[in-house]
């Protein structure tokens, strides 16, 4: 038996790989989505949508935005966390908070979050001394991080409220909820191989070797996953029609499962699978009112910080690239005057051979 499991896992690596099963259920998932975007938006009221949006009052947006910001703050301690495990003591955090920020919001808008957001941190971290593999290993703790936080969340909404879940999986409620029982079961194990000591934390080797947080540093990593996705899930909560009544948990399952379908389709800020999961997972909503929530939805969390995240950037890339440089070359010069330099630099000398004792 063990020998035919270890041919069936080298004939799987050699002819199929897991590259290519991840290619094949993000075709699956865009198809699915266009399919179910097609299928709810026919017959769409454009009068009915623009009076959905009117009806959305002010102090819903506001309270929505005010949750936006709470997840983007909460979500700067991503890579704050990342960098005090992996012992980057000297990244302040000014600078671990606009990496999160901008590579997480450019990374998500343009799809492919590995790359577009790793090369992101790359050039932010790269001033302070860090390198690709520290990159890579800041990457892989902000991933647990949410992976964590998510299915925490998942686990306990599944097995609370399972019925939210069949809408879109299309499981009974007994398997939703053991399916949640396995996510919660899945992270106290991962508990409790952490408690069994340090070298086991280890991971990787050579260049590569990254030491896991201890148990009770992963409840601070859990925390911020959840209050990050707490955030995210509250404010489009408020954004949703108070008819018919749905409650917080079993909305928060139905984002959190769209949220996981966006990011395994690697669709350009999930575009058309986040929206078409939730469209499916809430057919007691006029479809009208729900595509009215996702628009405003996707302009406080996608559209608003992507401009201020290509803002932060590009006045950063200005003030490396343009300003800085020119500030360094004038003082070089004596502010432009190369007698003024001159000048400067006899009486350097002269204050150096004086504490020497040479004059």
């Amino acid at each position: 038996m063990h020998r035919l499991l270890s041919a069936l896992g080298r004939g799987f690596k050699t002819y199929v790989g897991w590259k290519r099963v991840g290619v094949v259920a993000s075709i699956l998932i865009v198809g699915f989505a266009i399919y179910s975007l097609i299928h709810n938006l026919k017959g769409l009221d454009h009068n009915k949508l623009v009076t959905a949006l009117t009806n959305v009052a002010p102090g819903q947006i506001g309270l929505a935005a005010l949750c936006v910001v709470g997840a983007f703050c909460t979500l700067t301690f991503y890579d704050f966390f990342a960098l005090r495990t992996i012992g980057k003591l000297h990244v302040p955090y000014r600078i671990a908070a606009m990496s999160a920020f901008c590579s997480y919001v450019i990374g998500h808008n343009l799809g492919a979050t590995v790359f577009t957001g790793g090369a992101i941190r790359f050039r932010i971290y790269s001033d302070y001394g860090l390198s690709a593999i520290d990159v890579a290993k800041i990457c892989f703790i902000s991933g647990l991080t949410f992976w964590l936080g998510n299915l925490f969340v998942l686990g306990i909404g599944m097995i609370w409220h399972p019925a939210a879940a069949s809408a879109m999986d299309l499981l009974p409620d007994r398997i939703n909820q053991l399916i949640g029982l396995a996510c919660l079961t899945g992270i106290a194990a991962y508990f409790v191989w952490l408690a069994t000591g340090k070298k086991r934390r280890e991971l990787g080797q050579n260049g590569w070797k990254v030491v896991l947080p201890s148990a009770r540093l992963t409840l601070v990593q859990v925390l911020i996953g959840v209050v990050d996705l707490g955030f995210c899930a509250l404010a489009m909560y408020l954004l949703m029609p108070s008819e018919p009544y749905i409650d917080y948990v079993s909305l928060a399952v139905v984002f959190i499962l769209a949220t996981l379908l966006g990011f395994a389709s690697h669709a350009p800020g999930s575009l058309g699978v986040f929206d078409a999961a939730v469209l499916v997972a809430l057919p007691m909503f006029a479809r009208e009112d729900v595509i009215a929530t996702l628009l405003i939805y996707r302009v406080l969390y996608f559209l608003l910080p992507f401009g201020i995240a290509i803002s932060i950037m590009g006045i950063r890339e200005l003030w490396l690239s343009v300003v800085k440089p020119w500030q360094e070359k004038r003082a070089a010069t004596g502010n432009g005057h190369p007698i003024a330099a001159a000048t400067a630099a006899t009486v350097r000398q002269v204050a150096q051979r004086r504490s020497s004792g040479q004059v």
